[in-house]
């Protein structure tokens, strides 16, 4: 009985210090060693203050941005803390009160834009904190920025297309826009 309680000691500190320690450190540092930015969060950091993360999204309320996904916290928008979806399925009538809303309000902000809204712009993503849209949710918004800037249409076309993602190797995901860096480069641009 002793040898085999000391057996079972003997592999619980070993595996506790592999699986706790040794395998931790080693991913950590692969991370820190290959991509850096990524294993740090992914932080925009310009003139030495941290500008936000490209992982989660911002609220962005003036209509010279673009604006990002709805934000799934609802005490304080995008607090990564407080992170997850609604909940709300596609029957309950919240979720329709909270799409009108936010139909009303996007068509308020431009009411020259035509078509239907993009989905991504009238709900959450599934942790809330979702920094990316799509291109169809970007070239919605063309318009309102550019006129809030004062700017044409084709220069905000042509900064949404520099920054729209493609697939990941070509397979993996949608193409996507990174609402942070947009707004970045269209105040780098206006200067």
């Amino acid at each position: 009985m002793r040898r085999v309680v000391r057996q079972s000691v003997v592999m619980l500190v070993l595996l506790s210090a592999i699986t706790g320690i040794v395998y931790p450190l080693a991913v950590t540092g692969i991370a820190q060693a290959v991509f850096p930015h990524k294993a740090n969060g992914s932080v925009i950091v310009r003139d030495g203050r941290a500008l936000g993360s490209e992982l989660i999204g911002q609220a962005f309320t003036q209509p010279k941005y673009f604006w990002s996904r709805l934000p799934g916290s609802s005490a304080v928008p995008y607090d990564a803390a407080n992170s997850g979806g609604t909940n709300l399925g596609p029957l309950n009538p919240a979720l329709a009160d909270n799409v009108k809303k936010r139909v009303e309000a996007l068509r308020g902000a431009d009411p020259s834009a035509r078509g239907p809204v993009p989905v991504d712009l009238v709900t959450a993503s599934g942790s809330g904190l979702d920094g990316d849209i799509s291109p169809a949710a970007a070239e919605f918004q063309v318009a309102r920025v550019a006129a809030a800037r004062g700017w044409p249409v084709a220069k905000v076309r042509e900064l949404v297309a520099r920054h729209t993602q493609g697939r990941q190797w070509g397979l993996l995901g949608q193409p996507r826009v990174n609402v942070l860096t947009l707004n970045l480069a269209l105040d780098e641009a206006g200067r």
